[in-house]
């Protein structure tokens, strides 16, 4: 790794795609700190990754980078045709980018470093979990490229919290080199980065400070501009009352012009220096207010969760799932948790109005399920928008139209293929599908994979509020500490009780120690 100073930014930079904005006027130099890059979903974020990356163009600005700098990237999802090759010659991929095509024995040593056997190396990309996927490829773009600087899109998706643990002692500890992250992971966020960046439609904000108290800090702002904007506005309000007075009285005393015209010049002074007002896009996440009249929503007996080749991953001799409980599924990466859900989302039968008492899934003949699959496999990327949500029973091309606008889908855009919008975007749309399914019980695999922080509170607060059932598996922190009502781990092929996640979230920390 290099010694030198990297430097990376953009000065006045906008982009567009045609005449659609994405960024404008973003201006920000990294420094050797790790600093992360926030905003909303749709924001650009990834836009402006690959603006930086050189692969696309700015419409306007610059990209400030010194000469001969070294990047070392992670992309957002897993790059195409590494998985039936082996491990080798995937890291082999990052050496030759760096120009250190004959110097293989440095994926033995970052081997061991990390902890990977060296026969693993030997077997195909595709056998390792997605987690360690992308463990390795970031591994492999902070030592193997020997960058100056790394950029890391979304570098906890699809990690278990045990691999978070492992990344977050590799960015703060093993791997010191300046960094550019984004990602929607509070916790996350706050363990590992020391700056933040935030991007919105008024550029970009930023504060040499962790996420949570940037994001203090910026609401703050926020707030104070709100307030002097109302001041302005009293202002000039009483002061074009006070011209339009002396406009009158000027008819009879001429010499009034010269107020009335000093009052008049004292507004566009104002008017000039008026602060300017961040105003956000109404973009609601919400769920349907639903409940079950009943005490009882799910009732599981003698239920074995396999996987999709018999393997017995889980055995459930009894279980019930009370009306109205929020339910944190925890455990380590491959115990079974999604493996559950989807089980329990695969059980469902709305045809069936009642479950036979020996069926080891009995769900309440009031439920109305809904199932969110992390994957977002099932989602029809090429159907429009629009088309998508009217698919839902008894709405209109109108009501369609209404609930996108509630979401913060622009009406240019309803008639685009799903495929064009970001992953975080898509997130929103099945959540907005799923509320008019008008559904009392949720099944939430990975919900906050691709929300934003503003969404992440949105579904915190409507599941908090709601007489929702809901089971979830979720690596994030903070989102399970704020939702959960009750917390079942996953224990040697067992569904334990437990009081809290704390003790999970220690053992996984303790794991990687």
């Amino acid at each position: 790794m290099a010694t030198r100073q990297a430097v990376l930014g953009m000065e006045q930079a906008s982009f567009f795609y045609g005449s659609a904005r994405v960024f404008e006027n973003v201006s920000f130099l990294l420094d050797d700190a790790r600093t992360a890059l926030v905003g909303d979903n749709g924001a650009g974020k990834s836009t402006l990754l690959k603006c930086l990356g050189g692969q696309l163009e700015l419409n306007s600005g610059e990209v400030i980078r010194s000469r001969g700098l070294r990047v070392g990237t992670l992309p957002q999802d897993i790059p195409e045709g590494l998985i039936d090759r082996l491990l080798r010659d995937v890291l082999g991929d990052a050496l030759e980018r760096a120009g250190l095509g004959d110097d293989h024995w440095r994926i033995d040593v970052l081997a061991d470093e990390i902890g990977v056997a060296q026969e693993t190396l030997d077997k195909p990309f595709g056998t390792l979990s997605g987690g360690w996927q992308r463990l390795l490829l970031i591994a492999a773009a902070a030592r193997l490229e020997e960058p100056d600087l790394l950029i890391l899109d979304e570098p906890t998706n699809h990690l278990d919290l045990g691999n978070i643990n492992t990344l977050e002692r590799w960015l703060t500890t093993d791997f010191a080199v300046p960094m550019l992250i984004v990602s929607h992971d509070r916790e996350f966020l706050d363990r590992v980065t020391e700056r933040t960046l935030f991007l919105r439609a008024d550029g970009v904000h930023a504060f040499k400070t962790r996420f949570s108290t940037a994001r203090e800090e910026l609401l703050r702002r926020d707030a104070e501009a709100a307030a002097r904007a109302r001041l302005e506005d009293k202002e000039i309000k009483r002061l074009e009352a006070a011209a339009a007075r002396y406009k009158v009285w000027a008819v009879k005393n001429p010499d009034l012009n010269k107020r009335k015209n000093a009052v008049e010049s004292r507004i566009a002074r104002i008017e000039k220096d008026r602060t300017q007002l961040y105003t956000q896009r109404e973009r609601r996440l919400e769920l349907a207010d639903g409940n079950i009249d009943a005490r009882v929503a799910l009732r599981l007996a003698n239920l074995d969760v396999k996987t999709p080749d018999g393997r017995k991953l889980l055995g459930i001799e009894k279980l019930a799932i009370a009306a109205g409980e929020r339910v944190a599924i925890l455990g380590v990466n491959g115990a079974g948790k999604s493996t559950l859900l989807s089980a329990l989302a695969a059980a469902y039968d709305p045809a069936r109005e009642h479950y036979d008492s020996v069926s080891p899934v009995r769900f309440n003949p009031a439920c109305r399920l809904v199932y969110f699959d992390q994957t977002l496999n099932d989602l029809p990327l090429r159907m429009p928008i629009l088309d998508f949500v009217v698919a839902a029973e008894g709405i209109t091309e109108k009501d369609g139209v209404r609930q996108l606008a509630g979401a913060g889908f622009p009406f240019a855009r309803i008639g685009e293929p799903i495929e064009v919008l970001s992953h975080g975007e898509r997130a929103r749309l099945v959540f907005l599908k799923m509320k008019l399914l008008r559904p009392n019980f949720y099944l939430l695999d990975e919900p906050t994979n691709h929300l934003d922080i503003e969404g992440q509170e949105d579904l915190e607060d409507q599941l908090g509020k709601n007489d929702v059932s809901c089971l979830f598996v979720s690596h994030d922190r903070f989102f399970t500490r704020s939702v959960a009502t009750r917390f079942l781990e996953i224990r040697k092929g067992r569904l334990i009780d437990v009081e809290d996640a704390e003790a999970f979230f220690d053992s996984q920390a303790d794991r990687v120690a």
